[in-house]
């Protein structure tokens, strides 16, 4: 009976220890993960020599979702980028995929994450760096 009791008890634990690492993600962690992303990725492509010539134009991007100057910095930045496009400069995966990201991350931050975000500051420059 007290092995059942230690199998048992083991067996209940088992579930907690192979999920410990996980956590949901919150609406606030999803957006901080793809700003700190997106900004990695944009400086990627400014050093890619495939994208180099297309991205040595754009500004270099800074995402910081505390500041309430990143979403007109965004949509700034998101035309930019999809003008890119018109002038048939930047035609390839990785440029477009920024874009769309880039997007995807706009629409999460403004329709649904909102409530869910506290801007701290109000400082357009930082983001300029």
């Amino acid at each position: 009976m007290a092995i059942f009791k230690h199998v048992l008890f083991i067996s209940s634990l088992m579930p907690l220890v192979l999920s410990y690492p996980f956590y949901p993600p919150t609406c606030y962690t999803k957006v901080l993960s793809m700003a700190r992303d997106l900004t990695q990725w944009a400086a990627d492509l400014k050093r890619d020599p495939e994208t180099s010539y297309c991205m040595a134009r754009m500004p270099n991007l800074y995402i910081d979702v505390h500041n309430g100057c990143v979403m007109y910095k965004m949509s700034t930045y998101l035309q930019m980028v999809e003008s890119l496009r018109q002038r048939r400069c930047a035609y390839t995966r990785d440029v477009r995929k920024l874009g769309v990201t880039m997007r995807q991350l706009f629409i999460i931050m403004s329709e649904r994450c909102h409530g869910d975000l506290v801007f701290t500051g109000f400082d357009c420059s930082a983001l300029e760096r």
